[in-house]
């Protein structure tokens, strides 16, 4: 194919050489107008042809390219932040579209609409069953969750999947880490998501309303946590948290993993068989204890006089239960926290038996401190009913959410709020009496609010955060508590779809990312640079040795060049020639 052009021109010159000898003789045998004139078309046609062989495109153009991003006013970060990377992509001559959302809109089209989209911004929090890298690792990248899982963007490679698998069935725990490492290696080169920073979260709190010793900083979470929400004492006539979000809620529902805000309505609703403790670590919860019989038997021993919010009692019958229903095809967000479960089974009308299908040393943390308690008699039903349709259980929204946690549902407003009541009949029922989520999109408001005490915790700030350091320094009733997240932020690349099904760009692309500059002008310093999807604040499992993309324009032209990409006269980005 590289031998072609260079023929082609070289017919073409001597075609015109031809042409314009025959033209000279012509002219000297006979001294008339008609051969130059039937010449001069012809010498043109032919240079044109050389000329269109030599400037013709190696390749079409790069197909334009829609990079999604919340709204200015709900999450100031990552609309700049997104904001600043397209720029820099239209440096490589593509053609490049922020489209800002809100976050509903944004979450159900790059999840629902999974060939539709090209480019997002995205966060993933810190939840405290994270603080055991398997929920990343396999949650996250598994091709077996690419469909309907967590698995958005797509990505694919055997040898992830066979790694991923391979360590939860490691019981050494330093080849178990030599494992994590293999895995961060692998997505580090071939850039499914391209990471930005783990926010060094800010939140702040009343000390006028909540005794600050009763306020619970949880390792890699920060202070918006289970712990805190049932566990903070308050100082004077309002006991209610009065918190804030900027994010529409889109489901109360055990099943469905649809959001932060959601998962912290849900976590106070629904029991988990254990929970992970400020520490990091997993401990019995509805469960009085969890005993490892064997390497693949775990006995749990429920709690005793545990009932759901409408007076049924919580049984092992609705253990068995909540773990069988992510394997029916109903639940599958919940799937890969069950399928290396091979059995449960009720020993005795207070213990149910897990067997696995091999070691899991992630189990406690990965499964049954992820998986929610729910009702058997309320929603075996509504999964049968829901097996004869294209719905899932994702889809489902009960009128009043019933679950065993130590709050119950009062109200929930879309758009506006959800109210939750203590539960009085839990053994760890909160010292709080209600605990008010209001839904306030813009961060001015919500920091307003905190200050004349509408708000008494403020659980989400994605403003700047010194202006909230400031605020802090001026009120002394206002208390600031920052902490390195276990979560992140990047842009997720959708691997199924030009052009990012193609790792040179997927990897060019990463260098036009500047996330030292992003961290001190967007984040204002309070965030540490990401690499991988195991956070820094488990420093024992990040690798850190992995593959870093520099900031540089020229570097990622490069890549570009080197495999195949051209640029037309315009600057306009063009695919290699197939």
């Amino acid at each position: 194919m590289r031998n072609r052009v260079p023929f082609k021109l070289l017919g073409l010159i001597t075609l015109v050489l031809l042409i314009l000898a025959v033209a000279a003789c012509g002219q000297q045998a006979a001294p008339t107008e008609e051969p130059a004139a039937e010449a001069e078309p012809a010498q043109e046609q032919a240079e044109e042809a050389a000329e269109e062989a030599v400037e013709a495109p190696a390749g079409e153009p790069v197909t334009d390219i829609t990079a999604l991003s919340n709204v200015q006013a709900a999450d100031p970060i990552e609309f700049e932040s997104t904001r600043l990377v397209v720029e820099n992509m239209r440096k490589l001559g593509l053609n490049v579209e922020h489209r800002a959302m809100p976050w509903e809109q944004q979450a159900n089209l790059v999840w629902y609409e999974r060939e539709d989209w090209q480019m997002t911004a995205w966060r993933m929090v810190g939840r405290p069953e994270r603080m055991d890298p398997d929920e990343f690792v396999v949650n996250l990248f598994h091709s077996t969750t690419a469909e309907s899982g967590y698995n958005f963007v797509g990505f694919s490679d055997s040898e992830y999947d066979e790694l991923a698998l391979k360590q939860r069935g490691i019981t050494d725990q330093e080849e178990r880490r030599k494992v994590m490492y293999d895995v961060q290696e692998i997505i580090a080169n071939e850039v499914p998501y391209i990471f930005i920073a783990h926010p060094e979260l800010p939140f702040a709190f009343r000390t006028d309303v909540w005794n600050p010793d009763s306020v619970v900083d949880a390792q890699g979470i920060g202070i918006k946590n289970f712990w805190t929400w049932t566990q903070a004492e308050p100082v004077g006539e309002q006991k209610d948290f009065v918190t804030n979000t900027g994010d529409v809620i889109q489901g109360i529902n055990p099943l469905y993993i649809s959001g932060d805000a959601d998962s912290r309505v849900t976590e106070l609703i629904w029991d988990r068989l254990m929970r992970i403790g400020p520490d990091g670590l997993p401990q019995p919860w509805a469960a009085e204890s969890v005993e490892w019989e064997d390497d693949v038997n775990v006995l749990v021993t429920l709690r005793e006089g545990m009932t759901w919010h409408d007076g049924e009692p919580v049984t092992p019958e609705d253990v068995v239960f909540s773990f069988e229903a992510p394997l029916s095809g109903e639940v599958p967000m919940y799937k890969p926290f069950v399928d290396k479960i091979a059995n449960i089974e009720i020993v005795d009308d207070g213990a149910v038996r897990f067997t696995l299908e091999e070691p899991w040393v992630a189990f406690e943390t990965a499964s049954l401190a992820k998986l929610n308690l729910v009702p058997k008699h309320i929603w075996e039903p509504i999964l049968k009913d829901l097996a004869d349709t294209e719905d899932n259980a994702e889809s489902y929204q009960e009128d009043i959410p019933v679950g065993s946690g130590p709050y119950r549902f009062v109200a929930w407003k879309p758009s506006e709020e959800v109210i939750l009541e203590r539960n009085p009949d839990h053994w760890a029922a909160p010292k709080a009496e209600r605990w008010i989520l209001r839904i306030i999109p813009n961060v001015e408001s919500a920091l307003g609010q905190l200050r004349t005490g509408e708000l008494n915790f403020l659980m989400e700030f994605e403003g700047d955060p010194t202006v909230l350091e400031d605020v802090a320094a001026q009120d002394p009733n206002i208390e600031l508590v920052a902490t390195t997240s276990l979560g992140f932020r990047f842009f997720g690349l959708n691997n199924r779809v030009a052009p990012f099904d193609d790792v040179n760009f997927r990897r060019a692309v990463a260098h036009v990312v500047p996330r030292d500059a992003i961290v001190k002008n967007i984040f204002k310093g309070f965030a540490v640079p990401a690499d991988s999807h195991v956070s820094l604040a488990i420093d024992y499992w990040h690798n850190p040795d992995l593959s870093h993309y520099e900031f540089s324009i020229e570097k990622a032209r490069g890549i570009l060049e080197e495999a195949g990409y051209t640029w037309d006269d315009q600057g306009r980005l063009l695919m290699p020639k197939r």
